[in-house]
This record gives structure tokens, sequence and C-alpha cells, in this order.
């Protein structure tokens, strides 16, 4: 049996970023029997998580991580000791980003697959370095029929002797919230192939997770069931975000209240009051990436009138911030100078990939309106940077509309 119980296990986790990090941060503290080793290419990252500034700004996860550094032994490390740790390891995490790729053929009705080329570099070196039997577990967002891939992919490179299970085990986090996520998750989704070695690395996973997850939240699948359920998830809440988005143009148009006209919606237990309340839209780095994978995987497999569908999701949430900020240059039509507070995605995050916050800040400088940010969580520089990328060819007028604020 791969991963015999009655030892003490070694996690490895490929990727140190989003989802790797705080993943590890809180297996170790709820596993302190398990050792926890992080691994990552970029020197920087590694550091930063060994230091008491930390890559990434989500509440708790200071905490978490002084109580393990606290302990007699502690139990996690964060390295870019890859030929050293990756030959330790029992279970290896891939929690490695999948961004959107630029595939043969696509357009924007068609979807956009995401690019595989860090995934598949992980996958290759994982299967060159383990020298024992090893359950690979996929956490990085990736196509339907990943898991056998990699199964494939990591068996031919495997050294004589030594045996693999490829599990799928999506990540649901919400930035700024994802240490309460990873404790008291609403599921925990893990999906193997239906072989009794499979099942069996199945079961290692999650007694590792019934060690703080009740077991009736653990939910096993077959891979590709669990590889489609997380982007399921996020089209399914970009849909509802979307939706009361069109709602809230209507409203306007109608002179009908968006707020009222949710709140009565939201007490008919069918339809509930979560992420019923229209803004300029979503962003972060899932749900437009995740729901364009989707209308590509549809318009691959000749379902033209659901990769449609899929995409109408992602062309009306860029209007959405569009139509907010056209709104505001013709209603306003003498206003000078905008204040922006926040600029990353969401609150409690200093994310600011597909921020709506960006195509929002870009027509008021275009439209000759100047701008001043503030966001406690995102540095200076890379608000600039942010902007300025946005203007591409126009990047002097960042230089005369956009002031920010330290504080």
């Amino acid at each position: 049996m791969i991963c015999p119980g009655n030892k003490r296990k070694t996690v490895v986790c490929v990727g140190a970023g989003y989802v790797g990090g705080p993943t590890s941060v809180i297996l170790a503290l709820k596993a302190p029997d398990v050792d926890v080793h992080v691994l990552d290419k970029s020197v920087a990252r590694v550091e930063a998580w060994n230091s008491d500034r930390l890559p990434i700004s989500e509440p708790g996860l200071g905490d978490a991580l002084r109580a393990i550094k606290g302990r007699p032994r502690p139990n996690l490390v964060f390295s870019t000791d890859v030929d050293g740790l990756l030959p330790k390891a029992d279970i290896v995490f891939i929690a490695v980003e999948t961004p959107p790729g630029l595939s043969h053929g696509s357009t924007a009705r068609s979807g956009v697959a995401p690019d595989l080329g860090t995934f598949h570099a992980a996958v290759q070196q994982v299967a060159s370095l383990v020298t024992k039997d090893v359950i690979i577990v996929n956490k990085s967002t990736v196509p339907c029929g990943t898991a056998d891939e990699t199964a494939r992919m990591v068996r031919s490179r495997l050294r004589p002797g030594i045996r693999c299970e490829v599990l799928s085990n999506p990540e649901f986090l919400a930035e700024g919230t994802a240490v309460e996520n990873l404790l008291n998750p609403d599921r925990v989704v893990i999906g193997s192939s239906q072989s009794p070695n499979g099942l069996a690395a199945a079961t290692v996973l999650a007694d590792l997770y019934a060690l703080w997850v009740p077991r009736e939240r653990i939910v096993t699948l077959s891979t590709r069931s669990s590889e489609l359920a997380k982007l399921a998830a996020n089209m399914l809440l970009s849909q509802r975000i979307s939706s009361v988005n069109a709602l809230s143009a209507v409203c306007e148009k109608l002179g009908a209240d968006v707020t009222e006209v949710s709140r009565a919606c939201a007490l008919d237990r069918r339809i509930g009051p979560h992420m019923l309340r229209a803004s300029v839209g979503f962003g972060g780095s899932c749900f437009k990436k995740d729901v364009l994978h989707l209308a590509h995987a549809a318009h691959v497999l000749s379902l033209d009138e659901v990769a449609a569908y899929f995409t109408g999701i992602v062309s009306l949430n860029s209007y959405q911030t569009e139509r907010y900020a056209k709104a505001l240059v013709e209603h306003e039509p003498r206003i000078e100078c905008v204040a922006v507070l926040g600029f990353a995605f969401k609150p409690d995050t200093g994310d600011t990939r597909e921020s709506p916050a960006i195509a929002f800040i870009r027509a008021l400088i275009i439209n000759g309106i100047s701008v001043r940010v503030y966001d406690p969580l995102v540095p200076k520089p890379r608000i600039i940077d942010a902007i300025r990328a946005s203007l591409r060819g126009l990047t002097f007028l960042a230089d005369s509309h956009l002031t920010v604020s330290d504080g």
C-alpha cells in the first residue's frame, strides 16, 4: 500500500503562492505529526515566508505561522531545495499557477485554455526526483482529464519499482478568508481513479484532512468529476454576480432599486442572499480564467451554445465595469478628480489580478480625470505599474493623472 498509516508522513508542496502557502500552513498547524515542506523556485518568496513580512496578506495567517514556529518541534519548512526535499516525500501537493494561455484558434467567444507549462514542469520534476512510493495530489486548476495525463507522464519517468497514484484535490479558497476556508471548509473534494490503489490513496488523503475536517464534509469522486467541480463552482458564482449586475442595469432604466429587488429575491429560500449585491464586477485570478476555461472546453466539444453562455458571463462583467466608469463621466461632466479607496480585487487581500479597479481607473484617466488611489494592502509601486500597464501606449497619462497615497 502506498504511504502506510503507521509512519510519520512527509508532505511536500510544490508552489508557495496563494494556494500552496496557506494550505501548507494550515496542514502543518492541524497535523503536528506530519512534516510539511513547501518548495518554490523564487528565492524572494521563500525568504518572505521565512520572515515576518509574508508574501501574501491573509487574516490569521501570521498567527498560524507563529503557533507552528513556537512548537518544540516545528513541522513546517519553506525552501528552494528541490533536490533535497522531494526525495523525502510520501505525498506531493502540486499548487502552481495555471494562467490563461494563448491556445491556437482561441477567440473571445471560444474561451481560453489554461497554460499548463509550469504545471507540466513541476510534474516532470517530481517524477524524476521521488525515490519511494508516492501520492501526487493536484491542487492546481486544470482541465478535466489532467489527472489521467499526469499519471501517464509520471509513470513513464519513475525509477523502476516505484509506485505512484495521482489524486485531484481542488482548492475552494476565497482570498481574504483563506485561513477560515481551510480551517472550516464547506467541503473537501478528493478525486481518484476507481482502482483499488486509487481508492486506497484517496483514503490516505482523506485521513489526513479528517484530523480537523468532519468526515461528512470530505467528498470522494472520480478525478474527472473532481477537476470539473472546481471550474463549475467558480462558473456558478460568477454567473450569480453577473446576473445581479445585469439586473442593476435594468433597474436603473426602470427607476427601481436593485438593492430592494435583490432583498426581495433573497427571501426565496431557493435563491438565498449570497452574492446578490450589485457591484462594479468580479475580479481576481480565478473567476474569469475558470469561466473562459470552461467555455474553451465546451467549444472544443462543439457545444457552441454552451460556450457562448459561459463567455457571456465574462462579457457582462466587463460591461458592468465600463458602465460604472461611463456613468460617472457622463453624470458628472465637470468632475476633475476621483478618489479610489481600494485597489485589490476584494477586501483583506493585496491581490490585484483582474481587479475591476484597474479598468475603472483606466477609463477615468483616458477621459482626462485625475485619480487618487489608496489601498492599505497594495504597495504603491504595484498600483502604479498596474495602471501604467493597462494604459499601454498611453502611459504618459498615468504620470500626469495618477496619484497614489501612502495613507
